[in-house]
């Protein structure tokens, strides 16, 4: 298992890993690099993870959390932070981050992505690849992103998918987020496939209703896997059998 002077890392390939079943061994904590599974939440993966853990190492309060939020209908990388990793969870989170996001233009919903069903259609035929290419460069840089109703920002102390489920209408304030980079890797129409690196806090769902908007139609997210999270990359990390075989519970 790799160890920094922060913490120690737990990820892909597992063969032939040791994990001690003390908890004292890792005095600094324990990062987990989880590929979360489709349709799982965040909570769900902290929540699954905890639950066996405190059976491995024989503790009811061990700390375990995760170093940011990555949507229902999103997979890839999660950080999950053990004991005293909690501690750099806010670090961790802080470092710039890697998707590929397959986008469908034509077509919006209310949740920018597949969670809520197509409310409104649009032409999308004068779209071509050429287009999309002129528009990149107005999202590159720090820019004002519009976070979608259907998130986990916090508006006046709820979060903003309860009131939008609860059906009261809100108002979202644009937050500075960082696009550093953005690489088309195909389209076929109405259908987008493209790498976007970006800050904390970037919704990519946003991303694709404002590409829409910007190509003079509409779009929706119809896939998204996170490919990196700092140093963290989706081919190095577990699966939730993974951690099942690692931390098996006798």
């Amino acid at each position: 298992m790799p160890v920094n002077k922060e913490y120690a890392v737990l990820e892909n390939p597992t063969e032939g890993v040791s994990v001690s079943s003390n908890m004292e061994d890792y005095p600094s904590g324990l990062v987990i690099s989880v590929d979360k599974p489709y349709r799982w939440t965040s909570t769900d993966v902290v929540r699954k993870t905890k639950f066996r853990l405190q059976r491995f190492f024989g503790l009811k309060n061990i700390k375990v959390g995760h170093a940011g939020t990555l949507d229902p209908l999103a997979t890839g990388v999660l950080l999950i932070c053990v004991g005293k990793a909690t501690k750099v969870a806010e670090q961790l989170q802080a470092q710039p981050k890697e998707y590929i996001a397959d986008v469908r233009f034509g077509s919006t919903t209310p949740s920018f992505d597949l969670e809520k069903e197509i409310d409104n259609n649009f032409p999308w035929e004068h779209i071509t690849k050429e287009l999309i290419e002129n528009k990149l460069p107005q999202f590159l840089g720090e820019i004002d992103q519009i976070p979608p109703v259907f998130s986990a920002k916090l508006i006046d102390g709820n979060r903003a998918y309860d009131l939008a489920r609860a059906g009261i209408e809100t108002t979202m304030k644009p937050s500075k987020v960082t696009i550093y980079g953005l690489q088309i890797i195909s389209f076929n129409a109405p259908d987008l496939k493209i790498a976007i690196r970006c800050s904390k806090g970037t919704y990519i769902r946003s991303f694709a209703r404002d590409i829409g908007e910007a190509c003079g139609s509409g779009a929706h997210l119809t896939n998204l896997v996170r490919t990196t999270s700092g140093a963290f990359g989706v081919e190095k990390s577990l699966s939730m059998d993974n951690i099942e075989s690692i931390f098996k519970i006798s």
